[in-house]
């Protein structure tokens, strides 16, 4: 395969909702956003790579089981919600590339045979491939959330493009589950205006104001932790010099919330 791929940094919405009529309503937008990844790509990927705001630890992991178990990271959702099934096939021997990718860049890695998919895996891949027939496999953040680091595992990745496989940061641009209602409505409109017109910037520029990303409007309102920003690090170091289009833009989810999802490349 010779095309390069795009990168993407995305929402995934609330916990399992694509299960729960209410939530799939309300996030319908966000659901036509995934589906059209597909198209956009305009390619079967070799595989699919997530990095996702549910996993981290002291090292890079990379998850190397051939069938990779379900991880129900959401606590108070339906019965049925724990009984989801994901079946797609791991990609080990790719999980063995990449871990040699990142111990090259002089990064801490480890294979993980025994992780599964977290929620921010597998409720978008469910709408991105439904048949559940692409190869997937994570890539573990590392719990610093080191912006430098995190950058610095993009670029480790990005030679992955050139191979087919499709790099996914997983969090959203807004998250802050004691503000998941109309009070968040000012915080979230401002940073994520302020991401939107940071992404549109120089590669070098972008790169220095996300690197120093709290001085951004309600930065630490947004992120009280930036589990779920730095997957966006990921994707970009990834695509350093590509330019971002907005692929996805929703307001007042829960009454407040305004979230965005980028492509890069």
């Amino acid at each position: 395969m010779n095309t390069r791929l795009p990168t993407y940094f995305i929402s995934h919405g609330g916990g399992p909702w694509p299960w729960i009529p209410e939530m799939a309503a309300e996030f319908a937008p966000l659901a036509e956003s995934l589906a059209r990844m597909p198209e956009e790509i305009a390619t079967r990927p070799k595989a699919v790579l997530m990095i996702s705001g549910h996993w981290e630890g002291n090292e890079y992991a990379v998850m190397s089981s051939p069938r990779p178990p379900m991880v129900y990271d959401y606590y108070n959702f339906p019965p049925h919600t724990y009984e989801i099934s994901y079946p797609a096939p791991g990609a080990p021997d790719l999980a063995e590339e990449i871990a040699q990718l990142i111990s090259d860049a002089g990064l801490p890695t480890r294979l993980d045979a025994a992780q599964g998919f977290d929620h921010g895996t597998f409720v978008p891949m469910a709408v991105m491939y439904p048949k559940a027939d692409v190869p997937l496999l994570q890539v573990s953040m590392r719990e610093s959330y080191d912006p430098a680091e995190h950058f610095a595992l993009g670029r480790a990745l990005a030679p992955l493009r050139d191979q087919g496989v499709l790099i996914v940061g997983s969090g959203l641009s807004f998250h802050n589950l004691r503000l998941f209602n109309p009070s968040a409505k000012e915080p979230s409109e401002k940073f994520d205006a302020w991401l939107g017109e940071v992404l549109k910037r120089s590669p070098t520029e972008r790169t220095a104001q996300l690197l120093d990303w709290e001085q951004g409007p309600f930065a630490r309102v947004c992120h009280k932790e930036e589990d779920h920003l730095v997957p966006l690090f990921v994707a970009l170091g990834a695509a350093e010099a590509d330019a971002a289009s907005r692929v996805y833009h929703q307001e007042n989810i829960r009454g407040g919330v305004t979230a965005s999802s980028y492509r890069f490349g």
